[in-house]
């Protein structure tokens, strides 16, 4: 079935206007609705893919409507000039573009709209209404939906009742009662949303509500609706959508093959839009991707081709292995590409009937010795680094870039893998994985034809990514990826090598201790609940707390009762089984997350070492991230952490070292705002949450710095008075005298978290200590969504300054390391090495010296260390 876009053009403008209303452009003239309208245009293909779409514009004078009701709208006020200024230039936009609009003097965009609508009901078409307003709802029906780009979401007739809690046939009966104050349609006095629902449950519509007024039980109801009778029937028909109007033949409406803001590159130079301009000057051409995939299973031809080249030749390269794990995955093949035109496919070890010759194992290894010595250029390269190095025992290469890495700086908030990107840069569909390989099967099993499409393909898009990137990151962000990143790889790979000894015996003891204390905990929470059940349930324990044990219902989803941290949390005086429930999760958590699986695999080991891989690309705010297994996530806090992280041993004769920054967060919060408290307090070496006490309430004991404590970090974080007041058990009022208190010790402060939040809401972006950039869409956001911008927008001030400081740490720290001085794992601000016994102390004095002067700050930079035979006495 083809589909059909409506969208609603002249509220999206006046959304795209207020979401990002202080954007001007080099000259100063206000630019946000244009620069989001832009946006929303180079998005369409994805967001709205469609066989044909239309604009409906308000014709912008009096209409129909206003002879039924000279009121009608008449509260409105006159839009800001800013918005006035920018309105005709996104119309000239649509026009230029050749987007198919309509504007119809006397008739509201609602009008066209429903006559769009009625003009192509009958055909066999999937209508879409892009809208915020709730009138338009009345023409949903099996083929008309209603599309919220607050929400997101497409709304059917079951969604339009769950909206408002009335079916799209009776949405003009609900305005009639209720009214709409934005279109000042009048309704009946007196009766809100839910009364209106309620009248229509009982009544259907209005017509037969007058009918059957009588019967309307509640009397103050029933002479509202009296006196308001005309009203009503007024509103209804203000509320009424004209739809017999001509509207074009949708021929003159099919959606754009090519990228639609090609044809307005002028207004987009004049409104500063440069990032876009060369996202589509770049893919202009794309549509006309195409290479030759070529199998190479002559060696004196693999020798003839790879056997020139030098550190000057740019190559992609990738691997194809059995599996994801790079730890023990093998190599079958591999495909590299020196230009756009050809791309090769080496088969080494496919295992199927009739496999033909392949390349042997050290004719490969040669080869790719010989691709290491160019320019290799790779999408995740860490994993084939990975498989080459335990395939080949070969180091990787002097000179190659990532392409994910480059896809990450330019869009840290966006997937990196090669599809995604392929699909967004060039909207290029690649072969998928599934597509070649049979569930249950590996990349050996694949017929050597199709696997050389699909890896050739690989590379060759690799390669087209590589000079996409050159062209589309800014000379600073390409300066990062050379000179920070892409040797950041390499210090990854080779901490991912070392992996860090587990003692399995201990592990062992804990393992056993752990399911006593389980069985016993178990126990205890059957006897005080009166009955067994399955505690790891949550459907079974939500019946069990809150209609067995009548406790109070906090939180209610879709699937049952809420039995999260949270709920149990705020129950903690209602039972005491909620504590022991506490204890249990705590414990079993512990048991199947950690525990059971890294016993597992540090005996797979034979020097009982476990290896985690750091995901490089795996966050916005640049923080690494660790997976299989996360030793990012070993508990630090409570009870049973310290036990847990004693398994983590130094080999024999070694120590570990933990080295973290103080409070590194605190004094990026100083450095930036540059206030004369903060920066005073950490040169004078004081303790910031004594101080910060003090400036509060005028004295620090250890009740008032546990406040101060929160405060400090929680700013930070975007913490406001609610959660202040959550996380303190105070209430509201408290918490707000104690955050104005806090910016009026530490002066600059406020208005300097202020700036982050108005600089990422006109900039669109929000950048790092060393220039790293996070990009907001605040064009598109709904005013939940614009609130968690801009926290994420102070948090990545903060945190990501304080991943580039710890990576730059890291980067040094390099010269320092040897097979008697390894690093082992990074965890945020705290990096653990193993050190021979006799090195120890001089190696963390040299550590931390230099993780002091990583990079110069308004306030000092202070590292701590702490040496100890095992994690668990670290620190």
């Amino acid at each position: 079935m083809k589909s059909l876009t409506i969208i609603d053009t002249f509220g999206f403008f006046f959304r795209l206007y207020y979401a990002m209303s202080g954007l001007k452009n080099k000259e100063g003239k206000p630019s946000g609705m244009v620069h989001g309208f832009a946006n929303f245009i180079h998005n369409l293909k994805n967001d709205f893919p469609s066989d044909y779409i239309v604009f409906a514009l308000d014709s912008g004078g009096k209409t129909f409507r206003s002879e039924i009701d000279p009121n009608y709208k008449a509260n409105r006020t006159s839009p800001p000039d800013e918005l006035k200024a920018q309105l005709p230039v996104c119309i000239e936009m649509i026009e230029k573009m050749g987007l198919c609009s309509l504007r119809l003097e006397g008739y509201e965009a609602d009008d066209i709209i429903a006559s769009f609508v009625k003009n192509n009901k009958d055909k066999e078409l999937e209508i879409r209404v892009v809208t915020h307003d709730k009138d338009l709802y009345q023409l949903i029906s099996p083929n008309v939906f209603i599309y919220s780009p607050a929400k997101k979401e497409l709304y059917d007739r079951a969604g339009c009742y769950e909206k408002y809690g009335v079916y799209p046939e009776q949405v003009r009966d609900f305005l009639a009662l209720c009214g709409d104050s934005a279109d000042n349609i009048p309704g009946v006095k007196g009766i809100g949303e839910k009364g209106a629902k309620k009248l229509l449950d009982e009544f259907g519509s209005i017509e037969n509500l007058y009918e059957n007024l009588s019967q309307v039980r509640n009397e103050r109801t029933k002479n509202m609706l009296f006196e308001s009778k005309e009203n009503a029937f007024i509103s209804k028909r203000l509320a009424t959508l004209y739809d017999e109007l001509d509207t074009p033949n949708l021929d003159n409406a099919k959606f754009p093959q090519t990228n639609p803001l090609l044809k307005i590159t002028d207004i987009l130079e004049d409104y500063s839009l440069n990032r876009l301009l060369t996202q589509i000057q770049n893919t202009k051409d794309e549509k006309k991707l195409s290479f030759t995939s070529v199998l190479i299973t002559d060696e004196n031809k693999l020798v003839n081709l790879v056997e020139s080249i030098t550190e000057d030749t740019l190559i992609s390269f990738d691997t194809e292995t059995t599996g994801v794990d790079a730890k023990s995955a093998k190599i079958v093949g591999f495909s590299f590409c020196f230009n756009e035109q050809i791309s090769y496919y080496v088969p080494l070890t496919h295992s199927y009937l009739g496999c033909p010759k392949q390349i042997s194992l050290e004719t490969a290894k040669w080869a790719i010795s010989q691709i290491y010595k160019g320019f290799v250029v790779g999408q995740n390269l860490k994993y084939d680094f990975r498989i080459i190095k335990n395939n080949f025992d070969l180091n990787p290469p002097k000179n190659y870039a990532d392409t994910m890495i480059l896809a990450w700086l330019y869009d840290p908030s966006s997937a990196v893998g090669m599809d995604s990107l392929a699909l967004r840069l060039y909207d290029y569909k690649t072969i998928k994985f599934e597509d070649v390989v049979a569930k249950g099967e590996t990349f050996a099993s694949v017929e050597c034809e199709s696997a050389a499409k699909y890896a050739s393909e690989d590379a060759w898009i690799t390669l087209r990514f590589y000079k996409t990137f050159l062209n589309l990151l800014e000379p600073n962000l390409l300066k990062i990826a050379r000179e920070v990143e892409f040797d950041f790889i390499l210090t990854l790979f080779d901490m991912e090598s070392n992996g860090i000894r587990l003692n399995t015996d201990k592990l062992r003891e804990l393992i056993s201790s752990n399911e006593a204390a389980l069985k016993s905990l178990t126990n205890e929470i059957y006897e005080l609940c009166g009955e067994k059940f399955n505690i790891n349930s949550t459907k079974q324990l939500g019946v069990v707390l809150f209609e067995n044990l009548k406790l109070p219902t906090k939180k209610k989803t879709k699937t049952g009762y809420s039995t999260d941290e949270s709920v149990l949390s705020e129950l903690l005086e209602t039972h005491p089984v909620i504590q022991k429930l506490l204890e249990y999760r705590e414990l079993y958590k512990l048991q199947s997350t950690y525990c059971e699986p890294l016993l597992a695999l540090a005996l797979k080991d034979p020097n009982q070492r476990v290896y985690t891989n750091f995901i490089h690309t795996g966050t916005a705010t640049g923080r690494l991230s660790s997976k299989n297994p996360n030793l990012q996530n070993i508990p630090a806090r409570g009870s049973l952490a310290k036990q847990m992280r004693s398994v983590f041993e130094a080999r024999d004769g070694y120590s570990l070292i933990s080295l973290d920054y103080s409070q590194i967060e605190l004094r990026l919060l100083a450095h930036f705002s540059k206030d004369p408290a903060l920066l005073e307090a950490f040169k004078n070496g004081e303790d910031i949450h004594a101080r910060t006490a003090i400036s509060i309430f005028g004295t620090s004991d250890p009740k008032n710095r546990a406040i101060a404590k929160s405060i400090n970090f929680g700013l930070i974080y975007g913490m406001g008075a609610n959660k202040l007041s959550g996380e303190l058990g105070i209430d509201k009022k408290s918490a707000k005298e104690y955050i104005e208190l806090y910016f009026k010790a530490f002066s600059t402060i406020k208005e300097f978290l202020e700036s982050i939040k108005v600089g990422a809401k006109n900039d669109g972006f929000v950048t790092t200590l060393l220039g790293r950039k996070r990009l907001f869409d605040f064009s598109h956001a709904t005013p939940m969504q614009v609130a968690m911008y801009e926290r994420e927008a102070v948090n990545t001030k903060f945190q990501g300054s304080a991943a580039d400081i710890i990576k730059l740490a890291m980067l040094g720290v390099k010269s320092l390391l040897s097979e008697d001085a390894k690093l082992l794992l990074q965890i945020h601000d705290e990096l653990i090495f193993e050190v021979r016994d006799d090195l120890a102390n001089d190696f963390a004095n040299r550590v931390k010296e230099l993780m002091q002067n990583a990079v110069n700050l308004n306030v000092p930079l202070i590292a701590n260390s702490t040496i100890a035979k095992n994690w668990g006495e670290l620190k």
